[in-house]
């Protein structure tokens, strides 16, 4: 993972679908051992987020921001029985976000970020090592406010003049936890945003916001704080700086991407997250040893797909 950005962990036990499961660092002894407490839904435990999905038998992390001193090693584990236990170790390594841009030799490196003008400033706080024609800007503890538009470029000096070439264009996104949901219930997407766009328009829409394929899901929250349609309510909360779009009566339609934007002179797509909608349908086939199935699933063709094998009843 990368320092500031957000991490996803699944850890399988499909032979304990129902058993209850944690995460635990084992440099700390796994003295404390990290749990949603309920299963089926995501709980906030500490710095983490975590769902125990009874149906797959799979425990999800989600590390919300990085930190060099999450790295190490973790154990996954299941509680099989007051006695027994399963787990499975894995090592996680904190990185940096590194941007890497080629330029001509001799010319000094220029690197900026657009601003709400679509002017682009030097960014001069940035850690720039340059090893000709390749420089290498690092961004470290990333959070929402460095999402946005980056540019790579040279520059040249003359006695009284200044040319700035701008030449490679980088879109830095963030994103968040996907949101797994069953058909019929309420989806919360929430959108964090810099304090900064406080006042400006804010938009949560499936696809990118402000393109032609965007879907007719989409709404926009202005100056009242707060919009509702039929089935979608976005509420803005400028103290927090959080803005949370809640869909009900969710369909196999309502799975995909969404974007979350902030709407400047055109909208700013900074943030996005999958919502995933498991279909309560059961498909029964009766088949001889042997032969092969063939099963088909109706889907949209952006959307993140998912197929599995229902747990039996007891």
């Amino acid at each position: 993972g990368y320092s500031g950005g957000g991490l996803m962990i699944k850890c399988e036990h499909p032979q304990y679908k129902t058993k209850p499961k944690y995460i635990c660092k084992e440099s700390d002894g796994c003295s404390e051992r990290k749990n949603p407490g309920v299963q089926d839904e995501w709980m906030e435990n500490g710095d983490v987020s975590l769902y125990d999905d009874t149906r797959a038998g799979v425990l999800m992390v989600f590390f919300r921001e990085l930190k060099a001193a999450d790295a190490g090693t973790y154990r996954c584990g299941v509680n099989v029985s007051h006695y027994t236990e399963r787990f499975t170790e894995l090592q996680l390594n904190v990185k940096h976000v590194s941007i890497t841009c080629q330029i001509p030799e001799e010319h000094e490196v220029y690197f900026c970020k657009e601003d709400d003008n679509h002017i682009c400033q030097n960014i001069s706080s940035s850690k720039v090592t340059q090893m000709n024609p390749v420089f290498t800007v690092i961004i470290s503890n990333v959070s929402v406010r460095d999402a946005g538009v980056y540019w790579c470029g040279a520059e040249t000096r003359d006695t009284y003049l200044t040319f700035i070439s701008l030449t490679t264009k980088i879109q830095l996104n963030i994103t968040m936890p996907p949101v797994v949901r069953h058909e019929g219930e309420s989806a919360e997407i929430i959108c964090p945003y810099d304090s900064f766009y406080e006042l400006k328009p804010k938009s949560l829409c499936k696809g990118k916001c402000s393109t032609r394929d965007r879907n007719t899901l989409n709404e926009t929250v202005r100056e009242e704080k707060k919009t509702k349609t039929d089935r979608l309510t976005l509420n803005d909360d400028v103290t927090a700086s959080v803005f949370t779009g809640t869909i009900t009566g969710l369909t196999a339609e309502d799975a995909g991407k969404y974007w979350c934007a902030v709407t400047l002179e055109r909208d700013l797509n900074y943030l996005y997250t999958h919502l995933i909608v498991i279909m309560n349908e059961e498909l029964n086939l009766t088949k001889y040893e042997g032969d092969d199935v063939s099963i088909q699933c109706k889907h949209q063709d952006e959307d993140q797909k998912s197929f599995c094998k229902a747990h039996e009843a007891s």
